[in-house]
């Protein structure tokens, strides 16, 4: 893949601490560790605070990696400045925190352990003689108001005379005077530093994407994990039994498969439509079931002559997943709606025919992606909701096989139940693209689509 050629489609402006979980993530999956982004943030923050000339530097560092990054600030800085490091001393610091921890005690430069409010409050005349005072007690993962002992260091840091920088994000309750942010910025008014983050960890769907799917609560009940009808069937009696079967895998708790054809698998559920294919016959029926549904998905198996049912159908959805034939002009319209095109559908549904260059396809189906988000299919999958565009690389060409398309618009259907339409649509082609592979391992080209329901979910809640 042309990666620079794509460098258009990479987001600007601020990104929420989930959105950097997930680029943080795949830069792992990427080969960039921890350790890596650790001490480029840290040589960034140093460089910022030595714009200032101090000579008395106190660096307050959290038992996160926030922390961490304000402890290789400070083995930076030994040599320019006094540096003394309060940091939160407790038994869930980060590995990568303990680590550098370890370091600092080789370093020229004074560590100050707390665990209490007492041992801050001793720490008092720190905070009064220090003319910069670095924040680095709580980052992008930090949830609800801080708890002692950071309370008491924001109090300190507060009163104290000193210029405060803060690394990446400033605790809540915090003032700042600079913040120095890691890629992109988290707030309005930082200051970006780049930290070696691959641009494909952001321009493509990964691992790091999963860390969105919320899971569900030892508490949860049948139906919370979400309730997906497939409408389809008449001409071709498989694809809606696939992609009700990769609903299912994915994590909807109940499935319904409305279709003119049997349906033999006993975990879903079969509502019978009497004839030979879906008509408008059907649709008060159909309209009850899409009323039920937390998400449609349509047009698997069910041919050509029932698009003007789907198109009637699709004004009762509250959310749904258009493929196969349901794919056709006029394009049928939910309250909420992914279209999961391969190439030749796209034309069909748009009258506008794909360019090669990747790069200019995300153009298109950006440009595309009105009435609803697109999950183009290809070797290289594009994906957007009009504003948006990623890429997902996962998959291989055994996955050319008839049948895997509905498998991925039953597993885009169950995240659709949990999560936004872009959202679920990335990670569905990531999910359906590892199966595959792990898959095609075993079976190289003699993969069936059936193949994939086991590895659906293996791929998408277990990764490593």
């Amino acid at each position: 893949m042309d990666l620079p050629d794509l460098t258009r489609f990479r987001q600007t402006g601020i990104i929420s601490p989930a959105a950097m979980r997930v680029v943080e993530r795949n830069a792992r999956s990427l080969g960039v560790a921890d350790a890596q982004m650790m001490e480029a943030a840290g040589k960034a923050l140093a460089d910022a605070v030595i714009r200032y000339s101090p000579r008395n530097v106190l660096v307050l560092c959290g038992k996160g990696n926030n922390g961490g990054d304000g402890m290789v600030a400070a083995r930076y800085l030994q040599h320019a400045a006094d540096v003394h490091v309060c940091y939160h001393d407790d038994p869930l610091m980060s590995p990568q925190t303990c680590a550098q921890v370890r370091v600092l005690r080789s370093c020229r430069l004074t560590c100050h352990p707390v665990r209490c409010v007492g041992d801050v409050d001793a720490l008092a005349p720190l905070f009064t003689e220090a003319d910069l005072i670095l924040d680095a007690l709580l980052g992008t993962g930090s949830l609800g108001d801080p708890r002692e002992p950071i309370r008491s260091a924001i109090r300190l840091a507060n009163q104290a005379a000193a210029r405060v920088v803060a690394a990446d994000l400033p605790t809540p309750g915090m003032r700042a005077d600079l913040i120095v942010a890691f890629h992109r910025p988290k707030c309005d008014g930082a200051e970006v530093v780049e930290i070696g983050i691959p641009f494909e960890a952001e321009c493509c769907v990964g691992p790091g994407d999963l860390t969105l799917l919320p899971r569900l609560k030892p508490s949860a009940r049948k139906g919370e994990g979400g309730r997906v009808l497939v409408v389809g069937g008449g001409p071709y009696h498989g694809a809606p039994v696939l992609a009700g079967l990769a609903a299912l895998r994915a994590g909807a708790d109940l499935v319904r498969v409305a279709s003119p054809a049997a349906v033999p698998p006993v975990d879903l559920i079969h509502e019978h439509l009497p004839g030979e294919r879906v008509g408008d016959q059907h649709l008060e029926l159909l309209t009850g079931l899409a009323e039920w549904a937390d998400v449609v998905v349509c047009g698997n198996g069910i041919g050509r002559l029932s698009h003007s049912t789907v198109t009637s159908l699709a004004t009762s959805c509250k959310r749904a997943v258009f493929d196969a034939d349901a794919l056709r002009r006029p394009l049928p319209v939910a309250d909420e709606t992914i279209y999961t095109p391969h190439a030749g559908e796209f034309t069909r549904m748009t009258g506008i025919d794909l360019p090669l260059q990747l790069s200019k396809r995300g153009d298109v189906v950006r440009d595309a992606a009105g009435p609803g988000c697109i999950l183009l299919k290809g070797q290289v999958d594009v994906i957007s909701d009009g504003v948006r565009v990623r890429f997902n690389t996962a998959g291989c060409p055994a996955m050319a096989v008839g049948g895997t398309g509905d498998i991925l618009a039953g597993v885009t259907g169950a995240l659709f139940c949990r999560l936004p339409a872009f959202e679920a649509s990335c990670i569905a082609a990531f999910v359906t693209g590892v199966a595959g592979t792990e898959v095609a391992a075993r079976f190289g080209e003699g993969l069936l689509a059936s193949d994939l329901l086991t590895a659906v979910p293996h791929a998408l809640y277990f990764e490593e």
